[in-house]
């Protein structure tokens, strides 16, 4: 079994010490992976509000070469994701060409609450790597029909957890969260690479 890289990235309102970031952060390296919890530069500068996307993305990038390098885990063997707006930065990041092995994002920020028109989905077409959706099925920025459906565009395997009865933060649920991204980081380690 091939050794993974896991890359962490928080939410817009969090740091890399957000609870299930740790929670995951442990029970992937009791797996045997490598992990790091990232910071986005505005968390870093002690500001509330993120940056630009652009900005947010390059970080992803920035992170995950250093993380590589220090790892010594090859691209190919690097999974990202996090929670809300920092998975998506990671999925931004990977359809835009950054060299994953897979994508596991925990309450994926679909849309803003109550904005079902404002979909942000436009680079799922991009996306061909394995990827993980853990979301709660009382999700406000995104219903798992919502959810399914946008993700039909992604041409890698999708797998989709759903905690029943929790919202967006999925507070409690931090064990749980972790259990099941460290199983499917598990199986995805057990299965060969992707060839082209």
């Amino acid at each position: 079994m091939k050794r993974l890289g896991l890359l962490l990235a928080p939410g817009a309102g969090a740091d890399r010490n957000q609870s299930a970031l740790v929670a995951i952060d442990e029970a992937a390296t009791g797996a045997g992976m490598a992990v790091t919890r990232m910071d986005f530069p505005y968390r870093k500068a002690g500001r509330k509000a993120p940056d630009r996307p652009a900005v947010l993305i390059n970080a992803v990038v920035e992170e995950a070469a250093a993380f590589c390098r220090d790892a010594g885990i090859g691209p190919e063997d690097l999974v990202l994701g996090g929670r809300s707006m920092g998975g998506r930065m990671c999925s931004l990041a990977v359809a835009g060409g950054l060299p994953a092995r897979g994508l596991a994002l925990i309450s994926y920020p679909l849309h803003p609450p109550g904005r079902p028109d404002r979909l942000r989905t436009d680079h799922f077409s991009g996306m061909d790597v394995p990827c993980l959706f853990v979301s709660g099925t009382r999700d406000a920025f995104g219903t798992r029909d919502e959810l399914e459906a946008a993700t039909a565009a992604i041409s890698g395997p999708v797998t989709h957890r759903w905690l029943e009865g929790r919202d967006h933060g999925l507070r409690g649920a931090d064990a749980e969260v972790a259990a099941v991204v460290a199983a499917w980081l598990k199986a995805l380690a057990t299965r060969g690479r992707r060839t082209g």
